[in-house]
């Protein structure tokens, strides 16, 4: 079975950073490999649908950013290690939210668009003012 499995989550102060990983074991179930996957950072904050912010082509050479979050999040893929990561910086109390992964095989572009989702359990991220 295909998991997806972020961490890094936690409380940090406005103008804080913190980085976000994820991973997603059992690909080799479905044949799969982590560079067929094009992948994303979606959140969801009290009271407000889940929002694609940062995702990026499964090549790893296209990304896309809400303008909630550009300039201040990257996003990146490395290969060699399987894993994705969500670099945060300058937090703001806006970022607060459950942050979730997500993983697509049948996906090609980075526009936070995928069709029939992996998706992970979601990491709490608090920015205190």
């Amino acid at each position: 079975q295909v998991q997806v499995v972020e961490s890094g989550g936690g409380l940090v102060q406005a103008g804080g950073s913190l980085r976000l990983s994820c991973t997603v074991p059992g690909l080799e179930l479905r044949g799969l490999r982590f560079d067929d996957l094009a992948m994303g950072w979606f959140r969801q904050a009290p009271g407000k649908e889940r929002e694609g912010i940062a995702c990026i082509s499964f090549s790893g050479d296209s990304t896309y950013y809400s303008d909630s979050v550009k300039g201040r999040f990257t996003i990146s893929k490395d290969s060699a290690k399987n894993t994705l990561y969500l670099q945060m910086n300058t937090l703001k109390p806006e970022d607060t939210a459950i942050y979730y992964c997500a993983a697509d095989p049948e996906a090609a572009g980075p526009y936070c668009v995928y069709p029939d989702p992996y998706w992970g359990q979601g990491t709490q991220v608090t920015v205190s003012s």
